[in-house]
């Protein structure tokens, strides 16, 4: 029987979708969280993008931001959302397919399906011209 770690290294790619409570939110709700590496199953680090759907309070909280750094989504564009949402890429999650094969372990993990390249690219772009990501992050999204 595969575990855990094997299932979710054997099924990650860019544009991953997963489901979960993330501790390091203010908020006690599950959020979508989305894969953007390039070749996930063969990097140490995943790094994530959380969806939101408070679009207006996402937007007022990084005022500072350039506006590219906020993608927005509708469930046309992506069906595993229900609602419109937003992205911060301003913001981004740094997990070990450990991590995550943990919180699938656990049952506290669910998988949407997978998003199109097209929005991952996007999100992307609005890592590299976010001003509050490091440079580490951003050379981990670099095409050869």
């Amino acid at each position: 029987m595969p575990s855990a770690y094997d299932i979710i290294k054997s099924t990650i790619q860019a544009g991953s979708v997963y489901y979960y409570y993330e501790k390091a939110l203010k908020s006690p709700k599950q959020h979508n969280f989305i894969v953007i590496n390039i070749n996930p199953s063969k990097d140490t680090v995943i790094l994530l993008v959380c969806s939101s759907t408070q679009i207006d309070n996402t937007r007022r909280l990084r005022k500072h931001c350039p506006s590219e750094t906020l993608v927005e989504i509708t469930p046309n564009q992506y069906p595993g959302f229900s609602k419109r949402s937003i992205i911060d890429c301003n913001y981004v999650f740094e997990k070990s397919i450990d991590e995550i094969g943990d919180i699938h372990f656990r049952k506290k993990l669910q998988t949407k399906p997978v998003m199109g390249l097209r929005l991952v690219k996007k999100l992307r772009q609005g890592v590299m011209l976010s001003n509050q990501i490091s440079n580490q992050i951003k050379a981990l999204l670099q095409t050869d």
